[in-house]
């Protein structure tokens, strides 16, 4: 249940639905003799969402690795609201680092012009992560106390509570193809899918429905939070239409990677299917599956650390008029991922998915940059077993300021790499489940529809985001942020947050506060035992 309540004549709440009327504003803009034509717009939108909250199941591929041991631990340290001692003393459960559990927004001002904020899952009716059932799939067959044990994230203390609840949890075999991962990995394939790739699918989509019998869960979302895969090839007549893929998985082409045949088994299931990982795992023969069957896809790669410094940096620079023409970015880390991203085919994928971050945001100012110029842009990752999951990030930002001089800021960040993950595994599948019970319909429409099937409001949680065919990609963090809150505030029929703040700037309201602060110091010096009068109060300028 919604912890806020609107009251007006444009929402209405019934016992099933949150139903809002909205009106949208935009801009057109074309050109016209050298300059800019400028027209206002506003769409009348209907929101309906559902107040139901289901109950989730999410099911993990790599579900024995740092982040999904993690997850797990995470949800029932949370539900068991355990806590532990440490060296610093007592620590307890939290969803540090969510932004639908640790978070808030401001929902306007009270009769003291007091700004109001509450939390963002209160903004509609969301899953509670201490309620998400979770299963999955590994490449090893380890139980999930012991991949907690091996991945060294969680205080020892914390891991011996957790023990009793993660020993009787097992991954489901996986599939695991050698080429597309390090070849340091096969050491750990010891619990893995054989047969056809069509096999492989139709066991993936048993496991689905099996899970979703057997614990009594209302919806499925499958999340990738397993090895970094190498790009797959692009080819016509391969994989470039949903036909050509379905007739490649068929043939048992070899470029056909694990994630995109766990793509298309979700989506075959009507389950929403998101990439944690930076890989092209949603070639456009996959899309094209996903609009065809209304079912919702999103990624890719988790946008924890050092990707989301440089979304906000660079931003700040290029809106503050300064140019980067220099980004360098070091990384080293000792997890498996570190190990797996020692391959140079698998670290490209992540190079891609981190050197893009910063495109939109050059693109968006024309004074700093000539079409088709971009920073320098250089990503490094060194595996280093010793630091285990706390990576270290390295950072040099070089920009060219006023009349030929420059700017350097060098930054260094060290940070537990799998709970900064876990967060934003936790916001994926929370707004991911909430986004599939909100329909809408544009004024003149009979029928309420879905969002696309790209899920692209999820960009604030990845690297590289997916957005559908012919929509600008978004990288810049706040915009993204933004996006989130302004969606499930015009579910509500809230207005977006401009940060004007008009009703602060009237003149009668100025020359309110001023008398009122007259008032108020006039009364503190008349105090003679106020404890707020100084020497130098008398000379105070009212």
């Amino acid at each position: 249940m919604s912890g806020i309540k609107v009251e007006s004549p444009n929402v209405k709440y019934t016992d099933a639905h949150i139903e809002a009327k909205y009106s949208y504003a935009n801009t057109k803009v074309r050109r016209e003799n050298g300059s800019y034509v400028v027209e206002p717009t506003k769409t009348q939108y209907t929101f309906r969402t559902e107040r139901n909250v289901p109950k989730l199941g999410v099911m993990l591929v790599g579900w024995g690795g740092n982040n999904g041991s993690t997850f797990t631990a995470a949800i029932l340290a949370n539900k068991h609201g355990l806590k532990w001692r440490t060296k610093e003393g007592e620590k307890k459960a939290n969803y540090y680092g969510s932004i639908t559990q640790a978070s808030t927004v401001c929902i306007g001002n009270d009769d003291d012009g007091e700004e109001v904020y509450v939390p963002l899952k209160q903004l509609l009716p969301m899953v509670d992560p201490n309620d998400i059932v979770v299963d999955g799939w590994d490449i090893s067959k380890c139980n999930l106390a012991d991949s907690m044990s091996r991945a060294k994230v969680l205080d020892y203390n914390l891991q011996e509570q957790l023990r009793p609840y993660l020993q009787k949890l097992t991954p489901r075999p996986s599939i695991y193809i050698s080429d597309f991962i390090a070849a340091n990995q096969v050491g750990r394939a010891n619990n893995v899918l054989t047969g056809s790739k069509l096999q492989m699918i139709e066991q993936i989509r048993k496991d689905i429905r099996d899970f979703k019998q057997s614990s009594g869960v209302d919806k499925v979302i499958v999340l990738w939070t397993a090895n970094t895969e190498r790009f797959s090839d692009v080819i016509l007549g391969l994989n470039d239409t949903w036909e050509n893929l379905n007739r490649s998985i068929r043939a048992e082409e070899s470029e056909i990677s694990p994630s995109t045949l766990f793509a298309v088994a979700s989506i075959l299931e009507g389950v929403t299917y998101i990439n944690g990982s930076p890989q092209n795992t949603f070639v456009p023969g996959v899309i094209e599956l996903a609009e065809k069957k209304k079912v919702f896809i999103a990624g890719d790669d988790f946008k924890s650390g050092q990707t989301k410094i440089k979304s906000v940096l660079v931003d700040f620079l290029v809106s503050a008029g300064i140019k980067p023409v220099s980004i360098v970015s070091y990384n080293h880390l000792g997890n498996n991922d570190g190990k797996n991203l020692s391959a140079p085919k698998t670290f490209r994928s992540k190079e891609i998915s981190k050197s893009n971050v910063v495109d939109d945001m050059v693109a968006s100012n024309h004074l700093l940059y000539d079409k088709n110029e971009k920073p320098d842009h250089c990503v490094v990752i060194k595996y280093v077993p010793y630091v285990g999951d706390s990576k270290r990030a390295m950072d040099e930002y070089t920009s060219e300021i006023m009349m030929g001089g420059t700017n350097t800021i060098v930054l260094h960040n060290t940070c537990e790499d799998s709970l900064l993950a876990t967060p934003l595994i936790i916001d994926l599948v929370v707004l991911a489940e909430v986004c599939e019970r909100i329909k809408f319909k544009v004024e003149g429409e009979s029928d309420f529809q879905r969002f696309n099937a790209v899920l692209s409001i999820l960009s604030f949680l990845t690297k590289a985001p997916l957005v559908p065919r012919g929509t600008p990609v978004v990288n810049a963090l706040f915009r993204q942020r933004a996006c989130i809150e302004n969606v499930l505030r015009a579910c509500i029929g809230l207005a977006p947050v401009n940060h004007m703040m008009l009703e602060h700037k009237h003149e009668m309201i100025t020359r309110a506060v001023s008398t009122n602060t007259k008032l108020l110091k006039e009364k503190v010096l008349d105090d003679k035992n106020s404890p707020f009068v100084s020497s130098s109060d008398s000379e105070i300028d009212m």
